[in-house]
């Protein structure tokens, strides 16, 4: 039996990064959740149950923060759950424009089905088509332009996936 595609994320995530940057993911987490290190503790990302996604999602997180963000809970985000004003619905777009871009990239290399999130029922057919658009347009451009550390883990993923069946992908 093959081992679940999220524990091979981060099985593959952990190899690449726990020693060069002190950093381990696990799942099994009713929420999602990032801990930065505390004293010889690790900083830990923990995706939400044994889902592929999330694992993929939580890793493009971490890999866009930079030194100060990773070194505060959860990065520092602020996180207001659904239903969201318009208001908190634009500047949720617009902080995880990149980050589901990202996460389209890794999930593609692991022939993981990505879905852009809203993450809201009350967003409009029209915001979330706009927001679907928003998030292509990064895909393309991080394309071409992957930061360091999305790069190692990018090379990481297509290394350990490139066996895996390709699922059939919705165009949207």
């Amino acid at each position: 039996m093959t081992e679940p595609t999220a524990a091979r994320i981060a099985q593959v995530f952990n190899a690449e990064f726990l020693d060069s940057h002190n950093t381990m993911m696990s799942g099994g987490a009713a929420e999602p959740l990032y801990e930065p290190a505390v004293g010889c503790e690790p900083s830990r990302i923990i995706f939400t149950h044994d889902y592929p996604a999330s694992a993929l999602h939580e890793a493009a997180h971490w890999c866009l923060a930079g030194r100060v963000r990773r070194s505060r809970r959860d990065y520092g985000y602020w996180y207001v759950p659904g239903p969201r004003t318009a208001q908190q619905r634009r500047a949720f777009f617009a902080a995880e424009a990149q980050v589901q871009a990202l996460e389209a990239i890794f999930a593609q290399t692991c022939n993981v089905r990505f879905v852009v999130s809203a993450d809201d029922f009350a967003a409009s057919p029209e915001e979330i088509d706009e927001f679907r658009q928003r998030v292509q347009q990064c895909i393309a451009h991080r394309s071409k332009c992957l930061p360091e550390r999305a790069r190692r883990l990018y090379d990481a993923l297509t290394r350990a996936f490139s066996d895996a069946p390709a699922l059939e992908r919705e165009r949207g």
